[in-house]
């Protein structure tokens, strides 16, 4: 057992170092591996006994497989089968081949070097996902891949998880008591039987009559005693309890509990999953840093530059552009935290000799404490030397128009559909050469051009033309742009599409009386819709949802008048809530009577 002393201990440092990390806008596991660094024995020394604290901290491994195996849900690995098992199967494939090459002519055991190789072809999940999305590229052509290629990443470790034990060498104790083969047999009964058919027959059902109870501590029990009776029984046919949770998460992937059980097990995973990071810190050798840099040094290096090189490769077979296949290539070279649980297990299971074990955690820690620096390197790279010249924008023919406009994606496209059915001429202007090239090829007369120039706007007849619709993604260009329309084109009526609030509260700052959020239009008529589906008539549900749409604008002119006053847009916030209230209570009433 941890002691309390302990326990106060670990969560100063988690605590101390996670918020410094993050601050700095890294990742929260390199803070929880400093952390460990810090108060381990090669640091202040403030915990002796690190090896009875792994041993508590290895549940949170357990956990986290449970909640992989959870959004593992089969209709979405089947969206995505060709990213993950096309692209995420060579990437593993081809850079353990590479690695564990590199590690075999090194000098190591077969064996021993392919669970290197394997081990350093993985990445981070939680570090790579959390780069893209604060550089908003989860959503490019990229990004995708690279969550394919961690899906498959995070599926693939499982096996090596459980044949880990099947492949200690003659020195350590064997798990299944037996030959491989009996290992095999015991894994594929344990799955088949225990998990699958307990699964099916007694888990789900045991879950709804929990459910009925409407306890939520009862339920939170429960979801903690399901991944713990699932990877117990797993260790008892000799395999990974790792794996015996996975396959739980896996089998309630597409259950009616799969939410709620992720949402209770999440804290209790990110702690005991923290502290095992902390934990790998703790245990990490820093003497190798002042006896063998170079080496340390070296071997860093060239696993990044081999996965680098792998990976964008195999983006270019990918087909990948050829920038988004060097992003790529950028974004996944790193180690991951399934090395360190690879690592720590084989150095356990006498597969690689400590010293070894303990160098490889030190370089995959240096190359995630590397990670954003990789990026800002691609990004200076392809700037220089890769990315093609900037295009001119387009000459722009001279024209009387009444329509211009800004921003040719889903939202202005409609706009112009409707414009050219009704045979009334504009011009469309879209800063993205890309997006030029796509829509011009379904006939579509675009320019090339960014609205918020002042010569290009003049260049499309914004003197002259009687409406500006501005329908642009960036919301700092779309407010620039509506600026400058208004103090230079007087004349030119201004609609705009806003992406929500605050968006709306700049453009009216700007002096744009006609406002149309992205959503709403679209989120009332779904109101309406279901209102009818509920037996409201059809003139009823349109009435409410008028009744609505009028409060909700005058709510806004009065929110965006005290927008800067904190309190006060809290307290219009509130009072137009029960003004709704009571409005919709007043409409009820004659038909009550």
């Amino acid at each position: 057992m941890i002691s309390l002393a302990e326990t106060a201990i670990l969560l100063a440092a988690a605590v101390v170092a996670v918020s410094l990390f993050r601050f700095l806008r890294l990742s929260s596991i390199l803070g929880y591996v400093a952390a460990g660094l810090v108060i381990g024995p090669w640091g202040l020394n403030l915990i002796g006994d690190v090896g009875r604290i792994t041993n508590a901290s290895e549940f949170g491994v357990v956990l986290l497989l449970f909640i992989i195996g959870l959004e593992l849900q089969p209709t979405r690995l089947w969206v995505m089968r060709r990213t993950v098992f096309g692209l995420g199967a060579a990437q593993v494939a081809l850079c353990t081949a590479l690695l564990g090459g590199a590690a075999w002519s090194l000098g190591l055991p077969p064996v021993a070097a392919g669970v290197v190789g394997f081990g350093l072809s993985l990445s981070s999940t939680p570090l790579v996902l959390q780069l893209l999305a604060e550089r908003g590229e989860l959503k490019s052509q990229h990004g995708r891949a690279a969550f394919g290629i961690l899906l498959f990443q995070d599926l693939a470790v499982l096996p090596l998880l459980a044949i880990l034990p099947l492949l200690s060498p003659n020195g350590a104790p064997h798990p299944t008591g037996g030959a491989w083969w009996v290992g095999l047999l015991k894994l594929l009964v344990a799955i088949a039987v225990g998990v699958i058919g307990g699964g099916r027959l007694l888990l789900r059902p045991a879950l709804r009559i929990v459910a009925r109870v409407r306890v939520a501590e009862v339920f939170t029990a429960a979801a903690l005693l399901t991944v713990i009776a699932t990877a117990l029984i797993a260790n008892q046919a000799g395999l990974s309890m790792s794996l015996g949770a996975f396959l739980a998460g896996m089998l309630l992937a597409d259950s009616e509990f799969r939410h709620e059980l992720e949402a209770d097990l999440e804290p209790f995973k990110g702690l005991l999953l923290g502290l095992f990071f902390v934990c790998v810190g703790m245990s990490a050798n820093l003497g190798l840093l002042e006896s063998e840099p170079l080496k340390l040094l070296a071997l860093t290096l060239a696993f990044l530059v081999v996965k680098t090189l792998a990976v964008t490769a195999l983006g270019r077979f990918g087909r990948c552009r050829g920038d988004e296949a060097w992003k790529l290539g950028f974004t996944l070279p790193t180690g991951g935290e399934f090395a360190f649980v690879l690592f720590t297990l084989a150095a356990r299971q006498r597969l690689l000799d400590a010293r070894t074990a303990d160098l490889l955690v030190l370089a995959v820690t240096l190359s995630m404490m590397l990670a954003p620096l990789l990026l800002l390197a691609e990004e200076a790279v392809r700037e220089r030397w890769l990315s093609p010249p900037q295009a001119p924008y387009d000459a722009i023919e001279e024209r009387d128009t009444p329509v211009i406009i800004a921003g040719f994606g889903r939202f202005g496209q409609i706009v112009a559909r409707i414009l050219r059915v009704k045979r009334v001429s504009f011009t469309a202007l879209d800063s993205s050469q890309t997006h030029v090239d796509f829509v011009r090829r379904f006939g579509n007369k675009v320019y090339y051009g960014d609205a918020s120039r002042l010569d290009l706007l003049r260049s499309a007849g914004a003197a002259t033309a009687r409406v500006l619709v501005l329908a642009l993604d960036d919301v700092e260009a779309s407010v620039r742009t509506a600026v400058l329309a208004r103090e230079q084109f007087p004349n030119l009526r201004v609609f705009a599409r806003a992406r929500n609030r605050q968006h709306a509260f700049a453009l009216m700052d700007a002096g744009v009386t006609v406002i149309v959020r992205e959503t709403y239009s679209s989120s009332l008529e779904m109101a309406g819709r279901v209102l009818e589906a509920l037996g409201t008539t059809a003139g009823a549900a349109r009435e409410a949802v008028r009744r609505f749409r009028e409060h909700d604008e005058a709510t806004l002119a009065a929110q965006y008048a005290v927008k800067e006053d904190e309190s006060k847009f809290r307290a219009t916030t509130v009072e137009a809530a029960q003004q709704l209230e009571k409005l919709f209570e007043a409409d009820e009433k004659p038909a009550d009577g």
